[in-house]
């Protein structure tokens, strides 16, 4: 039954055997070469005893260099060296022995040696190497061809595993789209010729490539370009070459979240470790989207310790599961007893709040909650976060608190006020406001991506509808990188760069799944507490920071004794609206949708 499953010793056992009969052959040619032929029987006399003197002797060597560990599946260059050395090393011993033993392996004509050498390293290397033409061959016919897209370390690996059989892609074309790649035009990297990027249209036809895999990193606007093009040329399936630790690659589908993704180019990972390392930190929200990526950099960046707070039991302990070490505790931020015993306890020197509802519909249809969690419970923070004499306070606040239209984004903005008036003593509080996150629990991609699987229709609110985005770990190292640089009741503001149409995602998400054509998109109307345009700032005045991803915005003035008494008439009152209206008199409610 295992009579023909692969192991090392059917391997070893089939390839000395081999091996006997190439050196046998390869011995005799040297001696019909030597002789043109018409060998004289003198000469052959001790044939045998020169066989098998070499033979042993290329036996062992082969032992000694691992030639018959090699997997010929996989063999490659690093492979013909040891074959090499085992061969040289094998002709020079017995080359000794010639001149030690003379009269023992006379007559034997000298220049044999060197003839056998060749013969004995060409067939058994022409041996070892079938397998993997023959495979690569196979590969060839049942693989889809594949142009690569970027000329660096990452493009050979990619290739070698191709070949190896380790993907479904046979790189048939290598294209240099840098300028620093242009001298490697017209050159081979395994065997794969580089192109020019002014050729890649007419390549791609030319060669009948059906998919791309791209190694170099672009711009955002130059991938955008990119992969317009190749899409243009009839290139549906487009692959990402990422890092997957020190020295292998992965290849990921081409998502929407590369082609929106903003990437800061002043991100600071020193200023950043700085302000993290060796501190104490608390982390309330720590199983949320952005909390559990808070919590990743905090590690990352050398934290003392990590005390992760949430209230919902399979998000918290999702993100313990990641970060063993730090500390859970399972608790609201609206119960100020348990809080206060935490902040007892653990005693932080950093907090980052993180905690709040956010998804603006559930918000709408249940105020009391909304008000209760978002603006109770960062009160509760901030309190315990100046009694207990934290260093910095950090608020995550989002870009729905600029003249919200919704309960979610007032009740945010009623906490931008608190932490800006406080009397904060020796605790410098941050708040920091971003727009949306690719990939974030609440996000429209994730929706969008599930009704394409699905078949669709993909609904979208409104044609006009735009909303910032940013990479979560990006926005995540920008919030700490501008609580580094606080002073004490500032608001922070993100550049989240150029707005996107969300009917234009949604097309361009449709085109990424090759479903053009077979998905539809549809209008529904903007739900309660929509609006159109998201806003990041609330004039022009807003001040700009040595980063210029980071914004700080002026102070709005609040009598903190009169933000109270309005917050405690919040609480106790019926119409939370009309109350929230009166903190944050730009607060419209948007009620009803908006049909088209």
């Amino acid at each position: 039954m295992n009579l023909f499953q692969p192991s090392f010793l059917k391997r070893l056992v089939f390839f000395l055997i081999s091996d006997l009969l190439l050196f046998f052959f390869s011995l005799e040619l040297a001696y019909a070469l030597r002789f043109d032929f018409e060998i004289d029987p003198n000469f052959t006399a001790n044939f045998s005893t020169v066989f098998i003197a070499l033979a042993l002797l290329k036996i062992f060597f082969f032992f000694l260099f691992n030639v018959y560990n090699i997997t010929w599946r996989f063999f490659g260059l690093e492979d013909v060296l040891r074959l090499l050395k085992a061969h040289i090393s094998a002709a020079i011993v017995f080359t000794a022995l010639f001149y030690l033993f003379y009269d023992f392996f006379m007559p034997m004509p000298r220049s044999v040696i060197l003839i056998d050498l060749f013969l004995s390293l060409m067939f058994t290397g022409a041996l070892r190497i079938s397998k993997r033409a023959l495979f690569e061959q196979i590969k060839r016919d049942n693989s889809k061809p594949t142009l690569i897209i970027g000329v660096n370390p990452k493009t050979s690996s990619i290739i070698k595993s191709a070949l190896n059989g380790e993907l479904d892609y046979f790189p048939v074309a290598i294209f240099a789209i840098l300028k620093e790649n242009e001298s490697a035009v017209n050159t081979y990297i395994n065997k794969i010729k580089v192109y020019a990027e002014k050729d890649l249209e007419k390549e791609i036809e030319a060669l009948g490539l059906t998919a791309a895999i791209i190694t170099t990193d672009l711009v955002q606007s130059d991938l955008k370009a990119l992969v317009q093009r190749l899409q243009d040329t009839g290139i549906k399936e487009i692959k990402m070459a990422r890092i997957l630790g020190s020295q292998h690659e992965k290849l990921d589908d081409l998502s929407i979240e590369d082609l929106l993704a903003r990437h800061p180019k002043d991100l600071d990972p020193a200023l950043i470790a700085a302000f993290i390392k060796d501190k104490k930190v608390l982390i309330t929200g720590a199983g949320g989207s952005i909390g559990s990526e808070i919590a990743r950099q905090c590690q990352r960046f050398g934290a003392a310790s990590l005390l992760l707070l949430d209230h919902a039991e399979f998000n918290l302990y999702t993100i313990k599961e990641e970060l063993p070490l730090a500390e859970a505790r399972l608790l609201s931020v609206v119960n100020a007893e348990e809080l206060r015993s935490v902040f007892e306890a653990f005693r932080p020197q950093i907090v980052i709040h993180a905690a709040a509802y956010k998804h603006v519909p559930l918000c709408e249809e249940n105020v009391e909650s909304a008000v209760k969690n978002n603006i109770l419970g960062t009160m509760n923070v901030i309190d315990l976060s100046i009694v207990y004499g934290v260093q910095k306070l950090v608020i995550i606040s989002t870009d729905k608190a600029v003249r919200p239209t919704n309960v979610m984004g007032a009740t945010k903005r009623v906490t931008e006020l608190y932490a800006q008036n406080i009397d904060s003593k020796e605790t410098e509080i941050v708040a920091v406001r971003f727009g949306n996150v690719l990939g974030s629990s609440g996000s429209v991609i994730p929706k969008f991506r599930r009704q394409i699987e699905q078949g669709g229709p993909v609904t979208v609110t409104h044609p006009e509808m735009t909303r910032y985005f940013m990479l979560i770990p990006e926005a995540c190292q920008l919030v700490l990188q501008a609580a580094s640089i606080a002073k004490g009741n500032e608001l922070f503001i993100l550049d989240m760069g150029e707005p996107v149409k969300i009917v234009d995602l949604a097309r361009k998400m449709i085109q990424l799944y090759g479903k053009e054509g077979k998905v539809t998109i549809s209008f529904s109307g903007l739900r309660p507490g929509e609006k159109l345009y998201e806003e990041l700032m609330l004039d022009e005045s807003e001040q700009k920071t040595s980063y210029e991803s980071i914004f700080v915005s002026r102070p709005t003035p609040y009598d903190i004794q009169r933000l109270k008494k309005d917050i405690e008439e919040l609480f106790a009152a019926e119409n939370k609206i009309v109350a929230l209206q009166k903190i944050v008199p730009e607060f419209e409610r948007r009620k009803v949708p908006e049909r088209l």
